[in-house]
């Protein structure tokens, strides 16, 4: 290598830790009607990244948030499937995830979680910790993801200040560090104070909420002066909190100890700019990512990424198929053709897009942190590694437990291509898992899923992608366990169990009926191997 190549590369590789170094990559977390994807929406109307923000009412006809983009999510006005959304704010790229918030669909969630640096946890202030919370707290913490808390909703009635504080250190032993401080009882929010500067603001709602809320900013004393007792309340609270150190603490908080925490109301947009300045200043940036070999792959590295996502038909005039793709080293430009690891062959990357939940527009160049989606890219599936020239490979994203299991049949015989095509265009995208069986037979494949929405998803989607009516029988099932050939064996015919193939990986599943029918087929056949999957072994 010359020494003009050598000062090239090295230009390059400076040229992409720069631009890694402006990364900043996060999902939104919450339990279901926490006000996720308000929140979500609001960042990016924060930034300029859209005009007019719709709020989530959970009605046909309604204005609906950018980031549910499908017919039943705009339907039910919840959250069903992830959707990504980049833009750029104070210098920053900003690479931004919503998430499912429904339990059903968690494992969704989980995959998200394996492509971000830092998640936001979204409280309801009157609710607090709420059941689903817990569970996608405990994902970030297994994945060493740091979080930062927004406490959403303060202008509807709900808990103390203090008391949710307590909770969160309580429950989950994360020592929480507020940013700001609400002045008024949740219900009477009247502003926010600053926990560094001392500066107040004051928020004046726009009609519907629809546009950015005015700013007041106000010092100490004419704070004190306008909101009187409530003002002199917070200000005792922020006393007591500086008195035992709650205070803002890098180190801890990228370690997975503490959590910054603001105040605020998503839906009329009040404390949502703070908290995208605090996202800008502390989400960490992008860093090198382990291997399967346990190796780090340094940002500068050759360009590799991660799939983290498969969906398809986000487009139902193009009937396309699109990989998410989290940029984990290098510098990607479109028409590169690159490897898949899990087969070894090359992958043409002519067709890649930037995504703003359903709308795209083409894009050329991505660094390390960036989210790209690569359209028709059929031998992907949730947890391939793409790379160029160096080789590696990334930890694949476990499967969850299923729970629910059932029965798939197609209603009309003549649809039947259809069907199958459906049933596996689903499979391949995670929506749910897909078990087949000799006694079965490929006509009714058996469908297994963490929460029976999931079907509710299914049945939808071969209907209107696919035109292929279908039905569903549920199964008296309720766990799985991985199992082999000679544990098949032992438990054929045995009641309140049943072996299936899981067709991706052709695994063999076990179900049971439910715990004790396990705990008595265990009993009785010591020696049969009955491994617990995902969500048993956390």
């Amino acid at each position: 290598m010359s020494v003009t190549d050598i000062e090239g590369r090295l230009a390059s590789d400076a040229g992409v830790r720069a631009e890694a170094a402006r990364r900043r990559t996060f999902a939104v977390i919450s339990h279901p009607d926490a006000g996720k994807s308000t929140l979500t929406e609001a960042l990016a109307l924060h930034a300029s990244a859209i005009n007019q923000a719709g709020a989530v009412h959970g009605k046909a006809g309604r204005r609906g948030v950018t980031s549910d983009w499908m017919a039943m999510e705009r339907d039910r006005g919840i959250s069903i499937t992830s959707a990504a959304l980049r833009f750029e704010y104070d210098g920053a790229v900003l690479n931004l995830l919503d998430t499912p918030g429904h339990a059903d669909f968690s494992e969704d969630t989980y995959r998200v979680l394996e492509a971000v640096d830092c998640a936001i946890m979204l409280l309801d202030s009157a609710k607090g910790l709420e059941p689903q919370t817990l569970k996608l707290f405990d994902v970030c913490r297994s994945r060493h993801v740091p979080v930062v808390t927004f406490v959403n909703k303060w202008d509807r009635p709900g808990r103390e200040p203090l008391e949710l504080l307590d909770e969160i250190e309580q429950r989950i032993g994360l020592r929480p560090t507020p940013v700001n401080w609400p002045v008024g009882v949740a219900g009477d929010f009247r502003g926010l104070i600053e926990r560094a500067s001392g500066e107040y603001t004051a928020y004046t709602r726009m009609p519907g909420g629809a546009e950015r809320a005015l700013e007041h900013c106000f010092s100490a004393a004419d704070a004190l002066d306008r909101e009187g007792e409530a003002y002199s309340v917070a200000a005792d609270e922020l006393a007591l909190l500086d008195e035992i150190g709650a205070t803002v603490d890098m180190p801890s908080f990228l370690a997975g100890e503490s959590s910054p925490v603001l105040f605020g109301a998503a839906l009329p947009n009040f404390g949502v700019r703070r908290l995208l300045d605090a996202m800008r200043s502390l989400a960490p940036e992008p860093a090198p990512r382990l291997s399967v070999d346990k190796v780090a792959r340094p940002v500068d590295a050759p360009f590799s990424g991660l799939v983290f996502k498969v969906q398809a038909n986000m487009d139902p005039a193009h009937r396309d198929r699109v990989a998410f793709v989290r940029v984990c080293s290098g510098r990607f430009e479109r028409g590169m053709v690159l490897t898949h690891a899990a087969t070894g062959r090359p992958f043409a990357t002519k067709y890649a897009q930037a995504m703003f939940g359903q709308d795209r527009e083409t894009v050329d160049v991505a660094f390390p942190g960036d989210v790209i989606g690569l359209v028709n890219a059929t031998a992907l599936r949730p947890g391939d590694t793409l790379f160029a020239d160096v080789p590696v490979a990334f930890p694949p994203i476990p499967s969850f437990a299923p729970e629910h299991f059932a029965v798939v049949r197609c209603k009309d015989a003549g649809k039947f291509k259809q069907f199958r095509r459906g049933i596996d265009q689903l499979d391949t995208e995670g929506v749910v898992q897909v078990l087949s069986s000799e006694l079965r037979g490929d006509q009714a494949p058996v469908l297994a899923a963490v929460g029976p929405l999931q079907f509710d998803v299914v049945l939808h989607r071969l209907e209107h992608e696919f035109g292929a009516r279908s039905e569903l029988d549920r199964l008296d099932y309720s766990l799985a366990r991985l199992t082999d050939a000679g544990g098949a064996a032992a438990l054929a015919g045995l009641r309140g169990a049943e072996v299936l193939t899981r067709r991706l990986d052709g695994a063999l599943l076990a179900l049971f009926a439910d715990k004790w029918r396990l705990n008595a087929i265990t009993r009785d056949n010591p020696s049969v191997r009955l491994d617990p999957l995902l969500a048993d072994a956390e």
